[in-house]
């Protein structure tokens, strides 16, 4: 009896060690199960295809789009890049990349040129802004997202580009590129504004952008003991090297405060970035200008000196990018860039605007988003970017008049108005007084715009045609309402659409310097900066709140 009970009992505890270890280790092991299995599952559909399908098929081809459609479903940052696509595994580990020297938008699904840096190899090759890619070596642009096409137009220097472009009113091209070092000024301009305030432009966060910034603080504060505060310009600023973001934050803050942290799924690749330097100046008013395309490191550098209450916040919510991106050699010559973490900001938030399910974006709803606070207790959300202190909306809350930057309205007249005028005035001199062309330009059918409204309007006419009633008259009437709506508010704002359009075009005849002293003409955001750093009474209530 004893012995055939030590017996069970030893079963039994086998059973259970079993038992553990089957259950500590199963989810493990299931994971790697089903790995396995969809590997094998995968090669064996690849063969059978390629052995039985009617048509001879490309090899590389079919499991190229099989790769990318599995990283697709992601997010738009995560990439395959084929051996195709790039030179040699040397110059992949070279780290003589190359640019352009240019801002490329996709419009209209199409990569078009945005911007354009004085000297710069695009500059050079002929580009103009508004130029539509359509081939590069001979590749159909429309099938490489963002991330694709940077890696297929890098190179070493010397080597030629071949580019199709569509120019707006001209028909195609055929251009040049010879590749070369890009040296695009990551500041611009700065100098003094009215009332003892200093401003810094900042568009990039390339290689000694922190020291570039702290450079021209400190000369405009030597020059100017009296100056009251520094504007940090950030708008349009799409981010660069996270050292640089670290860097520039240090400039205003002391030393050993932590700026950002990157955490992940591989814990080890967890990092902490605190600044490392000696401040310059922890007593001086900071307001930083951001926008809608302010993002990664220019959220960062703004959202971190928001989370310590050292600076001021005025603008709009900046893009919302989060995501840390690594690059991993997959062989032959091919890699992959994988977004392996997110970055948290000083109050532990992330500014990750946007979740990607099934590889579709996916806006946070605000009432999905935690509250943090900042150090002196004022109450900020994660998720949807960075939320200015004061937001000024440039062209008001109007839907139509949004629409004239939101679709590029603007960008476009503009690509078409300097057509026509090879050379205009200086910066100072230049006042744009087409005003006439411009409405011209709006009422031309291509260029219509769709507000909310139009959209109901469509929708009520589609729904009628198919339960049979015919309300064609009635919302005719109701379109040529909304149309005198939208054609009033156009004129209503008719004063800040035109300093819109003068910013546009003085950035097409004197580069990023030129845009920057227009814009600073007149410019709501930085009359707002000038006004709350001279009033120390409501910089101290921002920062308090």
């Amino acid at each position: 009896m004893s012995f055939r009970n030590k017996v069970l009992g030893g079963a039994a505890g086998a059973m259970l060690l079993v038992g553990l270890t089957a259950t500590t280790l199963a989810p493990v092991n299931d994971k790697f199960f089903e790995i396995m299995k969809a590997i094998e599952v995968y090669t064996n559909v690849y063969k059978e295809v390629n052995t039985y399908y009617v048509d001879e098929i490309e090899p590389n081809k079919l499991m190229r789009t099989g790769i990318e459609a599995m990283v697709e479903s992601l997010d738009p940052y995560t990439n395959y890049i084929s051996e195709t696509d790039v030179e040699t595994a040397r110059l992949q580990q070279s780290g003589q990349y190359q640019g352009i020297g240019a801002e490329i938008e996709y419009i209209d699904s199409l990569p078009t040129i945005l911007t354009l840096y004085k000297d710069q190899p695009a500059d050079q090759a002929g580009l103009r802004t508004g130029d539509r890619l359509l081939q590069v070596d001979g590749r159909e642009t429309a099938q490489y997202n963002r991330e694709q096409l940077e890696e297929i137009m890098r190179g070493f220097p010397g080597t030629i580009m071949e580019l199709t472009v569509d120019r707006p009113g001209e028909g195609t091209q055929q251009l040049q590129l010879t590749r070369g070092d890009v040296d695009i000024p990551n500041v611009p301009y700065y100098g003094m504004l009215e009332q003892n305030v200093g401003y810094v432009a900042l568009t990039t966060f390339t290689q000694e952008a922190a020291k570039n910034v702290r450079d021209a603080v400190s000369e405009l504060r030597a020059e100017h003991p009296d100056m009251t505060g520094v504007v940090l310009d950030l708008r349009g600023n799409g981010g660069g090297l996270l050292n640089e973001a670290v860097d520039i934050v240090n400039i205003f803050v002391p030393k050993g405060e932590t700026i950002v942290t990157t955490k992940g799924k591989v814990r080890d690749w967890n990092r902490s970035y605190e600044t490392k330097g000696n401040p310059l100046d922890t007593d001086i008013p900071v307001a930083v200008l951001i926008n809608h395309r302010s993002a990664s490191a220019s959220e960062i550098v703004s959202g971190a000196l928001q989370d310590l209450d050292r600076g001021v916040l005025i603008g709009q919510r900046s893009y919302g990018k989060g995501l840390v991106q690594n690059i991993m050699e997959t062989g032959y010559g091919s890699r992959v860039k994988i977004t392996t973490a997110k970055y948290y900001i000083p109050s532990q938030r992330c500014i990750q605007a946007i979740e990607y399910r099934d590889g579709k974006p996916y806006d946070i709803p605000d009432a999905q988003r935690a509250e943090f606070k900042t150090r002196g207790g004022r109450t900020v959300l994660d998720g949807g970017g960075v939320a200015p202190d004061i937001e000024v909306n440039v062209l008001g809350q109007h839907n139509v008049a949004q629409g004239l930057l939101e679709d590029y309205i603007v960008f476009d007249f503009v690509n078409e108005w300097v057509r026509d005028h090879p050379t205009i005035d200086s910066v100072a001199d230049f006042h744009f007084q087409d005003w006439d062309k411009f409405e011209a330009f709006l009422n031309r059918a291509d260029f219509n715009f769709t507000s909310q409204a139009e959209e109901l309007l469509e929708d009520a006419a589609a729904r009628a045609k198919e339960e049979g009633y015919d309300i064609s008259a009635e919302l005719a009437s109701i379109q040529e309402k909304v149309d005198r709506e939208q054609a009033t508010a156009i004129a209503s704002l008719k004063e800040e659409i035109i300093k819109i359009i003068e910013k546009e075009i003085a950035g097409r005849y004197y580069y990023q310097r030129g845009q920057v002293q227009m814009g600073l003409r007149n410019d709501q955001e930085v009359q707002e900066a000038i006004a709350v750093l001279n009033d120390g009474a409501r910089y101290a209530e921002l920062l308090s709140k």
